[in-house]
């Protein structure tokens, strides 16, 4: 049976995209010099890729271990070798490496967490660890690599990019932070957990006539506390892009929702607002009504990724290796209306994000 091939098409804003169907895969060449397109051609590496490694790093998120799997199989279907580097950038300097084969992977796309590990690492930020990061890969035959996490962990694939190591990174963070993509790895799992837990919470809440504050995953964005306040029909949602932290607005809400017969009221606070237990206490001292806190915290991390999750962080660790393998470098792999494409890695961290003000305005008027 004749490999199916993918091709390379056009531009959008000077980032060549991928077109993946059903027939179409990327179809490898040994001269990674020649041109795709009219539109540019991709660039020469100083040798052809042999051995791609592999890295998840930062904050654990369901549908990791689908991205990890993509990774390995497509490596070794563009006959390339694999290795695993356990425990981030942490495992990169203390040289946590493995050999990595199909059976590697076997029986984990279902699995929460990642395979490999995760670990935060202050050494790797600094020039000094970067550069030995960048010896081990050598010193290991790791030509390009492949860095599955959030900004932080794109900050060290850059530094490694800079250095001289083919690196491509993927978005993995329940946070969905990282401006050039709309969907991240883990955030469609994370979301449906919380969602799941606030319904749960609304149901006592609800018998005992409470208000209920629930704290979400979101230090610096709102994205998880915005989507289960819509879908859970929240009456108030604290966001750390929109909060005005005026807590008497939101006392007097409660108290003038009770004149008009509402017995119960859910607030969904972000983790960057915070403070859920003190804020509880002066809610229910202001309006005499009984107030609870619950901070979901980790368990939005675990669990078995959705059907979404494993989908697309399959695609995309697939993708990831094809553009290596094609002589693409210093690349983050995005999914941006409805296509999946990829950035330079200089410009993607460079991109700011923001709470989409239609969504937020909806968000309010729904509450209502």
């Amino acid at each position: 049976m004749e490999k199916p091939t993918l091709k390379l098409y056009k531009n959008i804003e000077n980032n060549k995209k991928m077109d993946y169907n059903s027939r179409n895969r990327l179809k490898i060449t040994k001269n990674v010099n020649t041109c795709f397109g009219r539109e540019g051609c991709v660039e020469k590496m100083s040798k052809e890729i042999n051995t791609i490694g592999v890295l998840t790093s930062g904050g654990d998120a369901p549908g990791m271990n689908a991205a990890i799997r993509a990774v390995v199989r497509t490596a070794l279907q563009h006959g390339k070798k694999v290795k695993g580097i356990k425990k981030g950038y942490r495992g990169l300097l203390d040289e946590e490496i493995i050999d990595m084969n199909a059976r590697s992977v076997a029986d984990i796309i279902q699995k929460g967490g990642t395979v490999l590990y995760t670990a935060r690492c202050d050494e790797f930020k600094t020039a000094e660890g970067q550069k030995l990061g960048a010896e081990i890969c050598r010193k290991h035959g790791i030509d390009g690599l492949v860095v599955i996490g959030g900004d932080g962990s794109f900050m060290g694939a850059q530094k490694l990019a800079h250095l001289g190591i083919n690196t491509i990174a993927i978005p993995g963070t329940i946070d969905l932070d990282i401006a050039c993509t709309e969907y991240t790895i883990g955030f469609d799992t994370a979301v449906n957990t919380a969602m799941e837990a606030i319904d749960k919470v609304r149901d006592t809440s609800t018998s005992h006539e409470r208000c209920s504050i629930i704290e979400v995953m979101g230090r610096r964005a709102g994205y998880i506390a915005l989507w289960c306040g819509i879908a859970n029909g929240a009456e108030d949602i604290l966001l750390p892009e929109r909060y005005d932290h005026d807590e008497q607005k939101i006392i007097n809400r409660i108290i003038e929702m009770r004149k008009k017969g509402k017995t119960h009221h859910i607030i969904v606070n972000a983790e960057g607002i915070g403070h859920s237990a003190s804020m509880a206490r002066r809610i229910e001292a202001a309006t005499g009504v009984e107030t609870r806190a619950t901070i979901l915290g980790h368990m939005q991390r675990g669990g078995s990724p959705t059907c979404k999750d494993r989908m697309y962080a399959s695609i995309m660790g697939a993708y990831a290796v094809d553009i290596l393998c094609a002589g693409k470098s210093s690349r983050v792999v995005a999914y941006k209306n409805g296509e999946y494409v990829d950035y330079d890695i200089d410009e993607a961290l460079a991109m700011k994000k923001d709470i989409d003000d239609y969504q937020y305005d909806v968000s309010v008027l729904l509450s209502n």
